[in-house]
């Protein structure tokens, strides 16, 4: 019995202390299903998004959507903490509990138990040093300063984490929040290339592909790194990180298939659609690989073909061709692009669709929605053009005493 309790306080332990360690201090992704996070994100996750589905309500559904992120958190440091004492207090019930309490001693036939020694780990992990439970063998006070320091670590531990994820998950976020006025929200490919349809948007442009490929650098360093922020959702509506992921893809995708436009002070544009595209599939290749849904990516390929899995339907694409006519971006004239679209196209989607389908999150169209009412960015724009000159009526405001308004008149005399 008490062999069978030192192996298991022993697993315990160890098992918690590595997955701390693959989870919060190792950069690398780490393998293997035998992972206490890994079990504890499919054994919450699948049921939570299971019982979500089916609110009808999309508001309510988005909002509880969005609890299981930093819940899950909690609770995966709760789950952590709890092994933690449970492991220890094995061990100490191997030894025999080697303890004197100070309260149970005065309760006639009440023996140091297993309970004692739970009371004893989580005080000791949580370093409360309450002091009425005092061990007795010179084994037991060893492993009592082992976990003593443990738990010293893994409060120190919590505190370095939790600054570490939010900052990451801020630093997203900005990005996605500035993609509403540049490419629509929720955000397109084709609005994000008609919005920069104007004479030099071409720069701005590449300016724009080249912050979303450090962007996409940055959110594959952090997200391989720590899963858990992918299941933080956005804090406004129609935004998300993986729409705006993917709307900046397809757009890369349209640009590097087209006919190029005109270089640029001779860097063609389709050069940074390129390099934005290759990290930006990146960042979806191996988030597949991080949640496991290879057999779910090639499912998808497989059955990319059919209408009802299709992203761009001839329909769908011809609408793009027409939005795209006004700028540079030249789609349907060559019968090659097309075919280089749906080559680009079999690269990332499967990804995409396996990511969505599992974070429930939804993909973006390729073209937006006719809206009745006119987004924030549209009415500033309308606003800008103004039909008459700004100042054409400032001198009507003048009066016929000053003597500025004589000035031109006086050079002439």
């Amino acid at each position: 019995m008490h062999t069978l309790a030192l192996i298991a306080g022993v697993l315990f332990c160890l098992f918690v202390i590595l997955d701390a360690f693959q989870t919060i201090i190792l950069p690398r992704r780490p393998t293997g299903r035998l992972r206490l996070t890994w079990i504890f994100y499919i054994v919450t996750w699948t049921p939570w998004a299971a019982i979500t589905r089916r609110i009808r309500n999309e508001k309510q559904r988005d909002q509880i959507y969005s609890i299981y992120g930093p819940f899950s958190l909690l609770l995966l440091l709760g789950v952590w903490a709890v092994l933690l004492i449970t492991g220890f207090a094995l061990i100490y019930l191997s030894l025999g509990s080697p303890f004197h309490d100070t309260i149970l001693v005065h309760l006639a036939g009440h023996p140091i138990n297993f309970v004692t020694d739970l009371y004893v780990s989580g005080t000791t992990l949580f370093t409360l040093g309450l002091g009425d439970v005092v061990p007795l063998a010179p084994l037991a006070r060893i492993i009592f300063i082992c976990e003593s320091g443990v738990g010293l670590g893994f409060v120190a531990m919590v505190v370095g984490y939790l600054p570490v994820l939010y900052g990451a998950f801020s630093k997203r976020e900005v990005a996605v929040a500035l993609l509403d006025a540049r490419a629509g929200s929720p955000p397109t490919a084709t609005e994000l290339l008609t919005r920069h349809g104007f004479e030099g948007g071409e720069t701005d442009l590449i300016a724009l592909l080249a912050e979303w490929e450090r962007w996409s650098a940055e959110l594959l360093e952090t997200h391989v790194s720590y899963p858990l922020l992918c299941y933080y959702r956005s804090q406004h509506d129609n935004q998300s990180w993986l729409s705006a992921l993917v709307a900046i893809t397809d757009a890369c995708a349209l640009l590097i298939a087209s006919q190029l436009p005109r270089p640029v002070r001779g860097v063609p544009p389709g050069r940074q659609a390129q390099l934005t595209f290759a990290i930006s599939r990146h960042a979806l290749v191996d988030l597949c690989h991080v949640f496991q849904l290879d057999k779910r990516v090639k499912s998808l390929a497989q059955s990319s073909n059919s209408d009802s899995n299709d992203r761009l339907p001839p329909e769908q694409f011809q609408r793009v061709c027409s939005l795209l006519q006004p700028t540079s971006v030249e789609m349907c004239s060559d019968a090659s692009s097309a075919e280089r679209l749906t080559k680009l196209r079999a690269m990332y989607e499967s990804h995409a669709k396996a990511l969505a389908e599992y974070l429930a999150l939804s993909l973006p169209l390729w073209a937006p929605k006719p809206q009745a009412k006119k987004d924030a960015w549209k009415q500033v724009s309308e606003l800008r053009a103004i039909p008459e000159p700004l100042f054409g009526t400032a001198e009507l405001h003048i009066s016929e005493r000053s003597t500025a308004i004589h000035l031109h008149d006086q050079e002439y005399r």
